[in-house]
């Protein structure tokens, strides 16, 4: 096969254009590979991804090891790896892959943080502090973020046209273009209709594709949503993170203790795989777990 170089770019041609990962996801498989092919060369003066052994794979985890790197770190970079050669597989430029009998490092998992019901019922019925468009466009963003369970991206992206007013849903496109449906209560729907109608009054120019816009006109960014959530959870919870993906846990979390089936929640998600929603499971199992040591004359 020869350098890695063109491998490389049409393994990065097939992740952006078939796989459709979104500019993140691609720079950091990139900046993975670009590594792992970097200490193949300096360490083995290797480049041929069709001449790498197992052994080669094994030294450079060690190497990741041995230099602090986090299981969790480890792990995504050879997932990159592992996705790079599966691709020369499926395309025939390789017979077998290098990595095939190489597990991950275990990695703790940690529960997700969540924000309690109690907290957030708080910050909902909290008046608003801000006037005018900015307070309304303010509200509207926590209560979807809450309500939906929206990643940061995907509420950003958020265009007029994903809103079904008549059945009450929002259709997101959430990670590699896939649509999930989520629905919406009718007070948000109301609240929704309300700000769209409202945005021919108060703009004379404004941003007509996108659903949220700011007080200039223009499209949301992601740095006002993640501020504007990030100062609402400071006057309510002393966790250590404030962010939008914090009220994403806490809806799911919420569903969840309050008897949400699991697949249920996986599709309001946007999962690929339960295994990612179980981690909601423990939450649950915690919340019973305190409820029994409170109320069991055994516990």
């Amino acid at each position: 096969m020869g350098d890695s170089t063109q491998a490389l770019q049409v393994f990065m041609h097939y992740l952006r254009f078939e796989k459709r990962y979104a500019r993140n996801t691609l720079t950091s498989y990139q900046n993975d590979l670009d590594q792992f092919f970097a200490y193949l060369n300096e360490t083995y003066n290797a480049a041929d991804p069709a001449a790498v052994m197992q052994s080669q794979v094994r030294s450079w985890l060690a190497s990741l090891r041995d230099g602090g790197m986090t299981p969790r770190s480890i792990n995504r970079k050879l997932s990159a790896v592992k996705s790079f050669f599966k691709h020369l597989v499926k395309t025939g430029a390789i017979a077998a892959t290098p990595v095939w009998a190489i597990h991950t490092p275990k990695v703790s998992r940690r529960l997700p943080e969540f924000v309690k019901e109690r907290e957030m019922d708080k910050l909902m019925k909290k008046p608003v502090e801000e006037e005018g468009w900015k307070g309304n466009t303010n509200r509207l963003l926590l209560e979807l973020f809450y309500q939906t369970g929206m990643r940061l991206t995907e509420l950003v992206q958020l265009k007029e046209k994903q809103v079904d007013f008549s059945k009450k849903v929002i259709k997101v496109l959430g990670k590699g273009n896939k649509e999930r449906v989520v629905p919406i209560a009718p007070a948000m729907a109301s609240a929704l209709r309300e700000y769209i109608a409202e945005k021919a009054v108060f703009f004379e120019s404004f941003d007509k594709t996108y659903l949220f816009v700011l007080p200039s006109g223009k499209k949301l960014y992601p740095k006002y949503a993640y501020l504007v959530v990030n100062s609402a959870l400071g006057g309510i919870t002393t966790l250590q993170k404030k962010s939008p993906h914090i009220l994403r846990h806490s809806f799911a979390t919420h569903l969840m203790n309050n008897g949400a089936d699991l697949n249920a929640v996986k599709e309001l998600l946007g999962h690929s795989s339960l295994a990612a929603t179980q981690v909601y499971t423990h939450n649950n199992i915690e919340k019973l777990k305190e409820a029994h040591k409170k109320a069991h004359p055994g516990a």
